[in-house]
């Protein structure tokens, strides 16, 4: 396998059942070859095998990487290519065609599941963004100095809790809503505010939070202003509202309104340094992290990634 430049590399993440990945493959794999496409395609097995995958398609010259997959396979692909050297990193352009079980970043790019060919149609015309990561800088039980980079945001605290939550009830129902309803029923029994301590700016909050995002993009509809090429960062902090309060903001996060619930504070930094958040979960792009330990802080990096964006 070598990536001539203008034959593609393909990661496909399948969802979930063998009979619909099958399927689904077939129809993007029909498109490819309709747009005249030269591709070498592999196919993920879990977390481990996309990270091995994408280095391995970064080790062999490939120009232009596709992931067929979500938030968290992209995840993956950006902390690969930003572990090699800039002078490799700025000659591989990242592509994406939506195919996971939670799709923010392309539903930002207006990219969707179903318009393969109008996707593949726009990869291949190579329109390149120059983009933003985030990235939380941490120490794990360990003991040991980590960072690790992300695309559309980083939830701290109740968010965390419900997509944990949505990814283990969307196992068992398959449904999206199905899952996300059941979880917002089990929502109930979790709990609600965090003691914490952050430094945004100039400000110093100390106070109970039910949640904080830290969105380099829309951040599943909590930070909707953010883009990811102006080198800044949006944060939403949501004081612990009333129940009945707490159920009208998730109407405001469907409805796009999200910023517009008096328990929301906007902000919007370079730099977020979070002294302490007791017991309170972290996810970094829709994925579960194992808590940091002591403080950490979240940066942004400006420019680093190669993105292929709609024409």
């Amino acid at each position: 396998m070598s990536g001539e430049d203008n034959r593609w590399g393909i990661l496909y993440c399948p969802k979930h059942g063998i009979t619909a990945s099958k399927k689904r493959w077939a129809k993007i794999e029909n498109c490819l070859k309709d747009n005249d496409i030269k591709f070498d395609f592999v196919q993920s097995e879990d977390q481990s095998s996309v990270t091995r995958l994408i280095n391995m398609f970064i080790n062999n010259g490939y120009k232009t990487i596709v992931i067929v997959g979500g938030d968290s396979a992209l995840n993956d692909a950006v902390n690969c290519l930003m572990s090699v050297d800039s002078s490799i990193r700025e000659k591989i352009c990242l592509g994406l065609i939506p195919n996971g079980l939670m799709n923010d970043f392309a539903h930002y790019w207006q990219l969707k599941e179903n318009d393969v060919n109008q996707i593949i149609g726009w990869i291949k015309q190579r329109r390149v963004r120059k983009i933003d990561l985030g990235c939380i800088h941490y120490t794990n039980s360990e003991g040991d100095i980590c960072h690790r980079y992300f695309l559309n945001c980083v939830n701290i605290g109740l968010i965390s809790a419900i997509m944990n939550l949505r990814q283990r009830t969307h196992r068992l129902f398959g449904s999206r809503t199905l899952s996300f309803l059941f979880s917002l029923i089990l929502m109930i029994f979790q709990r609600l505010d965090y003691k914490m301590s952050l430094k945004i700016n100039s400000d110093i909050i100390k106070r109970k939070i039910m949640t904080v995002c830290i969105g380099n993009a829309s951040g599943y509809g909590q930070t909707p202003n953010a883009v990811p090429y102006n080198g800044l960062l949006d944060v939403s902090v949501v004081y612990h509202p009333e129940m009945t309060q707490l159920f009208e903001g998730f109407y405001l996060l469907f409805t796009g309104k999200f910023l517009n619930h008096h328990s929301v504070h906007p902000y919007r930094t370079r730099e977020i340094i979070v002294n302490e958040a007791v017991k309170a979960m972290v996810s970094i792009d829709g994925r579960l992290m194992k808590t940091p330990v002591g403080s950490y802080k979240i940066t942004v990096e400006q420019e680093v990634i190669n993105f292929l964006i709609p024409a």
